[in-house]
């Protein structure tokens, strides 16, 4: 008797498009003897199936346990069907419809197609476009949902007999794959400038000799142009520095491989496995004794950003040899978005590209390079870009449609509906508009990606952010909502730690400048607080900030403000005040003393700024954060510093306040002694440490709250992250930090969706 016949339709959603997950269903179900179909839909997968019991019963633990590599299942949702009969397994057209699945960042090229880029036998031998269903092109690419290859910038490249059968056969590795291509049907290379045009591996080729030469070529990549140049020419890079006009602010390295690598840093196991990894972001490593690159490529930095080839391009540039590192910075003029048009490459490049290697698949969405680094054995997101956008993150509550905009700095937007928020890729700075016109155009793409409406915005309390000002002017009768700076970096962390919607903590945030409820600038705060509401608890005491801008990018004029808010004269021999000039010096005492185009600000950012001017570090910077990155250099190199104290002051009325003047007494006093800068900077750190945990402390006796969360930009600081994590463990607090998202601005739209989203 023939055994009974069931028939079930799976429902799979996830990340489950674009990773061969339609193909790993055909050869499964072809090899339990299913018959049935298998398509993609707009929110995910569906896939029908009919057979025995236990053929239809072990494709489903399959689904669930034995996914491919890249793909992410969120649910399977089964159902049960009446047995149709029929043979085969097919895979079929796409549906469309409303719906919502994950789309797939970009991979790195995988090592199947590495072996067949290098061998001379394989017909995709050096083709710069070689890929499969593991790696290649996704995000940048795709234009709307189905992932299937209409729905791509591949459309407009016709398919050759032998990628046709390749991509229609289910047991091949290229099967559905679709940015297939080979040297007779798929994108081609040029290179343009210096010299006649060249085609194909002779561009490639010439581009590796201009290179050699030390000239600058422009190079078309995954999500936008890159600037490149030999790393290890300082001619070369000094020259790309001058052109971009980059000041000193390091540049990212791209090695041939992890054993390049391993002559330019020191790494552990786990930065190893984060740096070959599938996403391979630019990784902050220190610098080994024996590195020998160009000094102009990350001039005063214990640390290098390096990263390894992530394209078949990237590969074939690095294979020459003696060029076996590379500088590989944006694309763009300083402040602009990352350039992916190639017209606009030539023209917004002149000045700075001698050359330009491009192809001509389109970019649809522009992505940067993702940035990372490990601090006390955790991994720390510094940029969220390729490699993870527009991956979601899970949501500790279920909200309705809405979009977070984020911050001016280093802006990110997400939408979010239900459980998850999806985040855009790095935007940028907001004080151009041009990047205003990316913001545009990225929430856009994450709607048709997503497929949520929202119908409802949230920005930043700030009433001058032009992320704020877009939420308002794109309203279109929607509500608009905004949210508290700090208590949206809180909430951030909150929500990746996955904590309820009625849990509450000790939220520690410093970074640089954030809107306060009183009007003031913020940054050095110690809020109680949860998802619904906070509570100031206590604050780093209020200093003038004199002239706004001009004192971020003049850190001895933060330096001065200090000094005269602890009652420390303006001494010649304190180096701050000598790097002031004596005309801006007067001014600067009139607007201190009248409060003359100044605001007060509690920014523990414009501290560290400070000190690093009082101990004659940095007195301009260049680009944000300069001067703390610099101190922190320095203060690496002390082992087991002492420790400056705060004074901390209770008020009768209002949160505790952390009083920074007797640091900078001692700071002043050690730099009058000749101490070194190093322990200075390590004694301030320190200092800085001890104060989180002693304001811990004062709350948990208050609130008997254990919970700790580090957030915002100063916790970009390494020395500073581990360091208080340290002292509050060991304290006896939980210390909970970003992990998923960065802990400055690119990360607080996860708190705006939280906390907006409950009204």
């Amino acid at each position: 008797m023939a055994e009974q016949r069931v028939r079930r339709r799976f429902e799979v959603s996830g990340l489950v498009q674009g990773v061969g997950f339609r193909p790993f269903v055909y050869v499964t179900a072809s090899e339990l003897g299913l018959t049935g179909s298998v398509a993609n839909t707009p929110s995910g997968v569906v896939i029908e199936v009919e057979g025995a019991p236990a053929g239809v019963s072990e494709l489903g633990h399959r689904l669930a346990h034995a996914a491919p590599p890249l793909a992410h299942v969120e649910q399977i949702t089964e159902s049960r069907q009446s047995p149709r009969g029929g043979t085969g397994f097919t895979i079929e057209d796409s549906a469309s419809g409303e719906g919502r699945t994950l789309a797939s960042p970009d991979v790195a090229t995988c090592d199947d197609c590495l072996r067949e880029l290098s061998d001379p036998a394989d017909r995709r031998y050096r083709h710069p476009f070689i890929t499969c269903t593991n790696c290649g092109p996704r995000f940048t690419i795709i234009t709307r949902l189905p992932y299937d290859r209409a729905a791509t910038t591949m459309a407009g490249f016709a398919m050759c007999g032998a990628c046709r059968r390749e991509y229609d056969d289910p047991t091949d590795r290229r099967f559905h794959a679709q940015p297939i291509a080979c040297p007779d049907c798929g994108p081609t290379i040029e290179l343009l400038g210096d010299g006649p045009r060249a085609e194909g591996d002779d561009a490639v080729r010439r581009a590796r000799d201009l290179l050699a030469r030390g000239l600058i070529v422009a190079v078309k990549g995954l999500g936008g142009y890159h600037l490149a140049c030999d790393a290890r020419n300082e001619t070369a890079v000094a020259e790309l520095r001058r052109r971009k006009q980059r000041g000193d602010k390091p540049f990212a390295v791209m090695v041939r491989d992890a054993e390049v690598a391993g002559g330019l840093v020191t790494m552990d196991e786990a930065e190893r496995r984060l740096l070959t990894g599938h996403r391979k972001p630019i990784v902050l490593l220190a610098r080994a004794d024996t590195e020998r690159l160009a000094s102009s490529v990350a001039p005063g930095h214990p640390d290098l950003g390096l990263m390894l080839p992530y394209t078949p391009l990237h590969v074939l540039l690095l294979q020459a040899p003696g060029t076996d590192a590379l500088v590989m910075t944006s694309g763009n003029l300083s402040g602009e978005p990352i350039v992916t048009d190639d017209d606009a490459a030539r023209e917004r490049l002149s000045s700075i590209a001698d050359a330009w290697l491009r192809h001509d698949r389109p970019i649809h969405v522009p992505c940067d390079d993702s940035v990372a680094r490990f601090v006390t054995g955790a991994e720390l997101a510094l940029r969220r870009s390729r490699g993870h956008a527009p991956l979601p993150v899970a949501l500790p509550f279920a909200v309705d449609p809405v979009l977070a905009l984020g911050a001016d700095l280093k802006n990110t937007c997400a939408l979010a509906s239900g459980r998850y928020a999806w985040f855009s890729q790095h935007i940028g700075d907001l004080d151009d508009l041009a990047t205003q016109s990316a913001l545009t155009a990225s929430e856009a793409h994450l709607e048709e990606l997503t497929g949520i409406r929202p119908d409802v915005l949230v920005a930043d309390a700030h009433p001058g952010y032009r992320s704020s000002r877009w939420a308002r002017e794109h309203a279109a009768g929607r509500e608009v909502r905004t949210v508290q700076h700090h208590h949206a970096h809180v909430a951030s962390v909150m929500g990746e730690h996955g904590l309820g919607i009625d849990e509450t903590v000790i939220g520690v945030t410093f970074d640089g400048t954030g809107y306060g409820t009183d009007g003031a600038i913020w940054g050095g705060e110690v809020l109680v607080a949860g998802y619904k509401s906070f509570r100031r608890a206590a604050q780093l005491a209020y200093v003038p900030l004199a002239g706004g801008d001009a004192s971020v990018l003049r850190p001895y004029r933060m330096a001065l403000a200090h000094l005269w808010a602890a009652g420390i004269a303006w001494s010649a021999d304190i180096p701050a005040v000598a790097a002031c000039p004596e005309t801006e010096r007067g001014v600067l005492a009139h607007q201190l003393s009248t409060g003359l185009g100044c605001v007060p600000t509690s920014s523990m950012g414009r501290l560290f700024d400070a000190v690093s001017s009082l101990v004659g570090v940095r007195h301009t910077v260049d680009y944000e954060a300069e001067a703390a990155i610099e101190l922190e250099s320095l203060a690496r190199s002390v082992p087991v510093p002492d420790s400056y104290r705060f004074e901390i002051r209770t008020p009768d009325d209002g949160p505790v306040l952390a009083d920074a003047t007797p640091v900078l007494r001692a700071v002043v006093g050690d730099v009058r002694r000749g101490t070194p800068a190093s322990d200075v900077a390590a004694r301030f750190h320190a200092g800085v440490a001890v104060l989180v945990a002693d304001l811990a402390d004062h709350e948990k006796r208050h609130t008997g709250l254990d919970v700790v969360v580090l957030a915002g930009g100063v916790f970009q600081n390494a020395l500073l992250l581990d360091s208080s994590t340290r002292v509050l463990e060991a304290r006896g607090f939980t210390v909970l930090r970003p992990r998923l998202l960065p802990p400055h601005d690119g990360g607080i739209a996860l708190g705006q969706i939280l906390v907006g989203s409950l009204g």
